[in-house]
């Protein structure tokens, strides 16, 4: 065990939780196409005559996917902005 900190095994240095970088650049373009996809496939869901399974819910799962995703682009985009400050 290190000495200064008792709970670090020997050999960190406890900075890695400053240094760390987040690929917000990919997280952006996987919420970006999550958020495409979602879309398309829940508009598709819902003007489809008879949808499979005679069911709309996988319509409203898709589109709470598609909202959860938008509130992820948002979320990056604020971080991207202060990183960048």
């Amino acid at each position: 065990m290190n000495q200064d900190d008792p709970g670090q095994p020997r050999g960190r240095t406890g900075s890695e939780a400053r240094t760390a970088r987040s690929p917000l650049r990919l997280r952006l373009v996987l919420a970006a196409f999550g958020l495409v996809v979602c879309t398309a496939f829940a508009v598709v869901w819902f003007t489809a005559d008879e949808p499979p399974g005679g069911s709309r819910a996988p319509g409203w799962f898709l589109a709470a996917l598609a909202v959860l995703a938008v509130v992820d682009l948002v979320v990056v985009g604020v971080r991207v902005r202060r990183r960048h400050r």
